[in-house]
């Protein structure tokens, strides 16, 4: 039928896009107060509706797949075979997914025989016979041989990347052929490792490429094989059949009896109450608020009365700019939130109380007011996220939930301090809990004011972090989680991020007063959320006991800072800028030509066509070569060039990542460099760092441990010391498995990995080789991990079958240890979890699993996961038993760093002594256990040579 006015029809490919969902939220899943994981159901959601907001189509339908058996899976049976068990997220989203589509009055088309592609494929052509123009929604790129001046390839938006429609001159210079029906073509002779197509052996893209420039298409390739040479030709004459059945194979039917009805795929609005029904039951009231749009409720901020807390006489209050509907809801939409049943609260609509304080008499009213509580959040604002070089702007208040009050502070640091003055017997209470998010980020700021915020403290980020280690931890993103609270967007005051960001500075004091005071009013909220939930999780006395007093430590270790010798650091620049230049001259000897070696592309093309290191040679998604640090480590022990690029990479990663940075990162006022230690990054318990990072400072090569000679004590009058655990892991695996063995090895002072070899290879102790032990080693460790024969063939650079026999002899000899890891693992199946020493949880949601990948991933971590745990538990209980103790005996000396399972202090010459028999006592003892700690000290000039 003719259309009178243009008509747009998109077709989504629902199975593509559902594990698009899935991925996307594979590493925060989307769990609801039911349990049930609705990241697939909200994945898809967001997608129909941002197509059905933006793109507008007047007509719109979703295929999917079915069950039954189709006719590519009848002319080749390993058709698809090789794909892994469909996720149970998947399984389970998929029926939702089409009462989602039902509820939005969009048809489905699904027929028994055919895939989603060939009944996308068939209305597609159809349609556009009618004068529609078309669009395929998919991320797949086979959607691409039928693309048409009317019929477009649309990829979805997905990981930082945007929208891509593709027509007829995209997809052919994508693929680098003359004509779309050639995608056929090219999977035909390349195959398809997705779908279990097989292709012609020794066919990737780029020779693909050019047999079609030749020859045109499969068929005629197969008529002119004379042409061809050696390997080529007899591959192409021996596996021709296989070529044609992989065209059919990847050729999408376009006649498929199915008719296309435009009337049917009309879109004409969504069932309301089908949908909120569906949307009730998920859990998705963020997402019904944007859809429904339901009446804006508006409420003014009680700007001009200070809530009867300053009474009669109060100072003057200044009245506060109301904040604007679209301050509020300028930020991105969020999950769905399982604790409130009401569509989203924000400042517009909670009726709370925010109060600018300003004034002498107004400031000693609220102090007073203050000093009769018994916890009181606070909420500093700054001008920059550098605790060490942020200035102060105001600082926010709330001890009664739905009431907060603001001190905007001046710009004259001598009239802070007077009002600070005010507010210091406040902050220095140890009698009233101080509650914060990311409280050491405000300790450190006020620290720097010469205010030591003393108490008991509450870091709700921190208590979110042991309750769901891998969720987000934002105070945004819990108090939609949690509380149903749409925050203002702090981009709303200061623009978005980027080199021309503001500060609070420059903000007008009524517009931060709301936003600060919701800040402080909502990490109080979050509190009395998360108390309960500590419990219920058992992970109270982790949290009071360790956790929260690390905080302090952490602080103090960031106000200390450490020293750089930049003189060090500018030689051994030039140092690295010199090797690096020599070893990409051989490199292009070895090449025998010039390239850009910092470019992944040429750098394949390189290795894999010019030299042809590896016929199998891997490509990523783009279609280049794989030219990874693992790829070029399996092809080193033969060829020297990937040897000379490895050596070449690590160059030029040291002298950018660390010995050019360090020195920017210096404090001009301290002269010394201030790294910030995350407590609520990894989720083993490990603490992380950043700016710089020094838990990735490398250790195991030469010139990766000449970085450490840049680390120095602050003056001469110091060294630096530095303790460090002696195989944790493996002897709290010894701990965890009770293997007599190992439990024998480290009790009698045995070298355990020399012990290990001795057993694996069944000699006596005496008559271990250092090969051996280098062995046992790789083996020892690798185990914690769950390494498999052939990670560790590939470690040890042995054949497979020899790394097996290894790990066989292993569990063989160390029976408790192969107990232990399958008793971990059954464990984690039925808790879903697994615990540290300490109750330190690590939640496996993918344990049960029937996709091997994840399962295996999970299964790993169930095993891997209580030790390293239980090493991070160690070290944070030490760390705070050492600051104790050297705070207790008023030393000199700091403690400056931690890394991994090593403290450095900047130790003053004459605690030297008192130093280095305490600190190892105190770190052996911070948690007993059935195997002696032992704990290495060095002391040098320098952190290499103290290490």
């Amino acid at each position: 039928m003719s259309q009178k006015q243009p008509c747009k029809l998109f077709l989504l490919d629902a199975m593509a896009l559902i594990y698009r969902a899935h991925f996307a939220f594979s590493k925060n899943p989307r769990i609801n107060s039911k349990g049930l994981n609705t990241g697939v159901m909200l994945g898809f959601t967001n997608t129909l509706i941002e197509i059905l907001d933006k793109e507008k189509p007047s007509h719109i339908g979703v295929a999917f797949d079915t069950k039954a058996p189709t006719f590519r899976h009848e002319r080749y049976e390993p058709y698809k075979a090789n794909r892994q068990e469909q996720p149970e997220d998947i399984g389970v989203g998929i029926p939702w997914v089409k009462e989602i589509v039902k509820a939005f009055n969009i048809p489905i088309l699904e027929l028994d025989g055919f895939e989603a592609d060939d009944v996308i494929g068939t209305l597609a052509k159809k349609a556009e016979k009618e004068e529609f123009t078309v669009y395929m929604m998919t991320p797949d790129k086979d959607y691409g041989q039928l693309v048409d001046d009317h019929i477009f390839l649309y990829k979805p938006a997905f990981m930082g990347n945007g929208v891509d429609v593709m027509g007829p001159r995209e997809i052919c210079e994508k693929w680098d052929i003359e004509r779309v029906d050639q995608v056929c073509d090219m999977l035909g002779l390349m195959g398809d490792s997705v779908d279990n197509i097989p292709g012609i052996p020794g066919i990737g893209q780029k020779t693909a490429v050019k047999l079609l420039k030749a020859y045109g298409t499969v068929e005629e390739l197969l008529k002119n094989t004379e042409d061809l040479k050696g390997k080529q030709k007899e591959n192409v004459v021996n596996f021709a059949e296989q070529g044609l059945l992989s065209k059919e194979l990847a050729t999408i039917k376009i006649d498929v009896p199915i008719d296309f009805v435009a009337d049917e795929l009309k879109y004409e609005g969504f069932d309301e109450e089908k949908l909120k029904g569906i949307f009730s039951e998920l859990e998705f009231r963020t997402l019904a608020a944007r859809v429904f749009k339901s009446a804006d409720k508006k409420a003014t901020i009680r700007s001009n009365e200070q809530l009867g807390l300053f009474g009669e006489a109060s100072a003057p209050s200044t009245s506060i700019a109301p904040v604007s509907e679209a301050e509020v809801m300028s930020y991105e939409e969020e999950a769905a939130n399982p604790y409130e049943q009401a569509i989203p609260e924000s400042i517009l609509t909670s009726g709370v109380h925010y109060h600018k304080v300003k004034g002498e008499i107004a400031i000693q009213k609220l102090v007073e007011y203050m000093s009769l509580q018994k916890e009181l959040c606070f909420d500093t604002e700054t001008t920059s996220l550098n605790a060490m070089e942020a200035e102060l702007v105001g600082i926010a208040f709330s001890y009664v939930k739905g009431e907060a009050y603001y001190l905007p502070l001046p710009e004259d640091r001598a009239e802070v301090d007077q009002i600070l003055a005010m507010l210091k017997p406040i902050l220095e209470n140890e009698s009233i809990v101080k509650v914060g998010q990311n409280i050491k980020y405000d300790l450190l700021v006020l620290k720097n004011y010469g205010i030591e915020v003393k108490g008991v403290l509450y870091d709700t980020m921190l208590a979110h972090y042991l309750i769901e280690p891998e969720g987000k931890h934002s105070m945004d993103w819990l108090a939609q989680q949690y509380l149903n609270y749409k925050t203002v967007s702090i981009e709303s005051l200061i623009g978005k991020k980027g080199k021309n960001q503001g500060n609070m500075r420059d903000v007008d004091e009524d517009k931060v007063t709301p936003y600060a005071a919701e800040d402080a009013d909502i990490t109080l909220k979050l509190k009395s959320v998360f108390d309960p939930q500590l419990k219920e999780n058992k992970v109270e006395e982790l949290f009071y006991e360790v956790e929260t007093p690390l905080i302090d430590v952490l602080a103090a270790m960031e106000f200390e800072g450490v020293k750089i010798d930049t003189e060090a650091l500018a030689e051994l620049s030039t140092e690295l800028e010199r090797d690096s230049l020599e070893i990409e001259k051989r490199v292009y000897e070895l090449a025998g030509v010039r390239f850009n070696l910092a470019s992944p592309k040429q750098l394949g093309e390189v290795l894999f066509d010019k030299l042809e290191l590896d016929a199998k040679a891997k490509k990523t998604k783009t279609g280049q070569y794989a030219t990874g640090e693992e790829v070029l480590s399996k092809l080193a022990g033969e060829h020297e060039i990937a040897r000379a690029i490895l050596d070449y990479r690590q160059m030029v990663k040291l002298k950018s990542t660390y010995v050019d940075s360090l020195p920017l990162l210096i404090n001009p006022k301290t002269n010394r460099i201030h790294t910030t230690y995350n407590q609520f990054v990894a989720a083993t318990g490990r603490l992380s760092s950043v700016n710089p990072n020094l838990q990735n400072i490398p250790i195991r090569t030469e010139r990766g441990r000449e970085i450490r000679k840049a680390f120095v004590p602050r003056d001469e009058n110091h060294v630096l010391l530095a303790a460090d655990y002696s195989q944790i892991e493996l002897r709290l695996m010894a701990v965890f498995s009770k293997d007599e063995s190992m439990l024998d090895a480290f009790k009698n002072g045995k070298d355990i990995h020399s012990a290990t070899a001795a057993k694996v290879f069944k000699v006596p102790l005496e008559e271990v080789t250092s090969d051996m032990r280098r062995k046992a080693k790789t083996a020892n460790f690798g185990i914690i991990y769950g390494i498999s024969a052939f990670g560790l063939s590939q470690r040890l650079s042995i054949p497979r079958g020899e790394a097996k026999e290894i790990i066989d002899s292993y569990f063989r000899e160390f029976p408790a240890v192969k107990e232990y890891m399958d008793g971990i693992i059954e464990k984690a199946r039925t808790d879903e979890y697994v615990e540290t020493i300490l109750g330190r949880r690590r939640y496996l949601r993918d344990i049960n699993s029937r996709n091997a990948t994840m399962r295996g991933f999970a299964e790993r971590n169930a095993i891997n996961a209580p030790i390293q745990g239980s090493a991070a538990d160690l070290i944070k209980v030490a760390m705070i038993h050492v600051h104790n103790w050297m705070k207790k005996e008023k030393l000199k000396s700091k403690m400056i760093l931690q890394v991994h399972d090593e403290l450095v202090f900047d130790a003053h010459k004459d605690e030297l002594e008192i130093l280095k028999k305490n600190i190892p006592s105190l770190m052996s003892d911070a948690i007993k256990l059935d195997v002696p700690i032992i704990v290495e000290v060095g002391v040098g000039s320098d952190w290499l040579q103290a290490h």
